[in-house]
C-alpha cells in the first residue's frame, strides 16, 4: 500500500493510544499513581467504565460468559472494543476460574490506586502543602491570557514570524526538529517550517499542545528525566482547579526541572523560576484529555467572517493569525485592526500541496469564526466547503491508505475467521478471497496478529 498523499499526515494519539503505545512496564509502573488509573478510567468508553466499576471491589476472577451477560446483543461489537482496549491498557487481564473456565479481573495495582482515586485516601498528589495567601494571586484570565501568549510563541517561530517568538528556547526547538514540524536547511542557522509543520498549524491549540507534548516526552531520557514521573506529573496537573496556586514543596528534582519546561511551553505559571508556587493553566488541566479535551480556543473570541464571494475578513491585529490565514488564502489588504484576503484555486492548491487537508482548512475557518458568523446554520457557506472540497478532489484523485499484506493461508477457513475478525473491528482495507489475500489498515495490524495468535494456541 502506498503512503497517504502528497506529505505524512500527522498522526496525533488520542491518550489511551499513547498509553498502548508505551511498554507493559512503563505501564505498571504509571498505574502506581492514583491520578493516572483516574486519568485512564476517565477517557474510557462508556461501556468500559461499567465494567471497571463492577469489577472494581471484587477480588478473584469474573467468568467472560458472565461479563458478556451484561451488554445487550446490539452492543457485541462495542464490547470487542473494549475488551481489546482494557486488555491492550493492561486494566484488566484473563485468569481462570474455579472450573476451568476463563474470566477477567483488573489489575490489582490499577484497582487499589483507583478505589484511591475515587474514594480518597493515600498522599497528596500535587502540590498538597498549605501556602499562606498570594500577594501576587493570578486569576483566571490572567492565566488564559498568559498561556496562549506563551504557546503563540511556538507558533510565531514556526512561521518565521519576529512578532513574540523571542520567549522560544532550546529545549521547544529540539522538539520542533526532532518531530519533523521544522527542519534546518543547508547554510541556514534558523529551522524553516516543514510540510508537517503546515497541517500542525491548522491543528485547535488542545490539539497543538497534545501533539507537541508527545514528541517531547519521546525525548525525556535523553534530557535526564524520566517518563513515568513527567506522565504521573501531567496527570497530577490535569486534575487541579483552574486558578489555584500549588506549592512546589515536597517535588524531587526531577519535577522541578520538569515544571520548568512546562512553564516555557505555558502549561503553568511561575512568576520567578525560582518561586515555590505555581498555577496550572487551562492547557495543562485539559492535557490529559488529549485531542477530545476542550480547547483553549473556545475561551477566545471568533474573528473571522467569510462571505459566499470567497472574501474572507479577519478582525484581529494579531500578526500569527494573518500569518495563519495567509497558508491558504491571497493576502489583499491589511489595516490596523482587520485583514482582508481572498479564498482562490491556487492558494488552496498551494496549501494542499504543503500537505494540508481541505478540512482542517474547512476547521480553522469554523473554530475562529466570528461570533456573528456563528449565528448562521452551517457557520460557512455551502458554496465555500463544497468549493474548497472540489479543489482539493482535483488533486486528489486516488486514495492511499497503509495497510498490511495478509496471505499464505493454508486454508480457507483460516482465511474466513481472521478476513470476519478483522471486518467485525473496521480493520479490513481489502480482500481476495479466491486467492486468499487481504489487507488491514497499518494501525490494526498489531491487533489482528494478537487475535490470530490466541486463536492458534486454542
Amino acid at each position: 500500500m502506498a503512503s497517504a498523499g502528497p506529505s505524512r499526515r500527522l498522526q496525533c494519539k488520542d491518550l489511551h493510544g499513547y498509553l498502548r503505545s508505551l511498554g507493559s512496564s512503563t505501564l505498571d509502573k504509571l498505574y502506581n499513581h492514583p491520578a493516572t488509573c483516574l486519568a485512564v478510567f476517565r477517557d474510557l468508553p462508556e461501556l468500559g467504565r461499567h465494567f471497571v466499576m463492577r469489577l472494581l471491589f471484587v477480588e478473584q476472577p469474573v467468568a467472560q460468559a458472565v461479563v458478556q451477560q451484561w451488554i445487550t446483543r446490539d452492543a457485541e461489537k462495542d464490547q470487542q472494543e473494549v475488551t481489546a482496549a482494557l486488555t491492550e491498557l493492561r486494566v484488566w487481564h484473563s485468569q481462570a476460574v474455579v472450573g476451568g473456565m476463563m474470566g477477567w479481573i483488573l489489575n490489582p495495582v490499577f484497582r487499589e490506586n483507583l478505589k484511591t482515586a475515587l474514594l480518597g485516601g493515600g498522599q497528596a498528589w500535587a502540590g498538597g502543602a498549605t501556602m499562606p495567601t498570594d500577594k501576587h494571586a493570578r486569576d483566571i484570565p490572567f492565566l488564559d491570557k498568559y498561556a496562549m501568549e506563551r504557546w503563540e510563541c511556538v507558533l510565531h517561530f514556526m512561521v518565521g514570524s519576529s512578532e513574540g517568538s523571542e520567549g522560544v528556547n532550546r529545549d521547544i526547538i529540539d522538539v520542533l526538529i526532532n518531530s519533523s514540524l521544522m527542519a534546518r536547511q543547508e547554510g541556514e542557522s534558523i529551522p524553516t517550517i516543514t510540510q508537517e509543520g503546515f497541517q500542525f498549524l491548522l491543528m485547535d491549540t488542545g490539539a497543538q499542545v497534545w501533539y507537541f507534548l508527545l514528541q517531547y516526552l519521546d525525548s525525556v531520557h535523553a534530557r535526564g528525566l524520566d517518563l513515568v514521573t513527567c506522565l504521573s506529573f501531567l496527570f497530577h496537573l490535569s486534575f487541579s482547579t483552574l486558578g489555584k496556586d500549588y506549592s512546589t514543596e515536597g517535588m524531587s528534582d526531577s519535577q522541578l526541572r520538569f515544571l520548568q519546561h512546562l512553564r516555557e511551553f505555558g502549561l503553568v505559571y511561575q512568576r520567578k523560576r525560582k518561586s515555590q508556587r505555581y498555577y496550572p493553566t487551562r492547557l495543562a488541566i485539559n492535557i490529559a484529555s488529549g485531542l477530545k479535551s476542550a480547547s483553549a480556543d473556545a475561551h477566545r473570541p471568533g474573528f473571522i467572517v467569510a462571505e459566499t464571494n470567497y472574501r474572507i475578513y479577519a478582525y484581529t491585529d494579531s500578526q500569527l493569525q494573518v500569518a495563519l490565514l495567509a497558508l491558504f488564502c491571497e493576502m489583499l489588504y491589511r489595516f490596523p485592526n482587520m485583514a482582508v484576503a481572498n479564498l482562490t484555486r491556487d492558494s488552496v492548491r498551494a496549501a494542499l500541496a504543503r500537505g494540508i487537508t481541505a478540512e482542517q482548512i474547512l476547521n480553522y475557518l469554523r473554530s475562529h469564526a466570528h461570533p456573528e458568523m456563528l449565528k448562521k446554520t452551517p457557520v460557512i457557506p455551502p458554496t465555500i466547503t463544497d468549493q474548497i472540497r472540489l479543489w482539493e478532489l482535483e488533486r486528489d484523485r486516488l486514495t492511499f491508505t497503509d495497510g498490511v499484506l495478509y496471505n499464505q493461508f493454508l486454508s480457507q477457513s483460516d482465511f474466513e475467521m481472521l478476513r470476519n475478525y478483522a471486518k467485525e473491528m473496521d480493520l479490513l482495507v481489502w480482500e481476495l478471497p479466491e486467492k486468499r489475500v487481504m489487507v488491514v489498515t497499518k494501525d490494526g495490524h498489531d491487533a489482528v496478529k494478537r487475535f490470530w495468535k490466541r486463536q492458534r494456541q486454542m
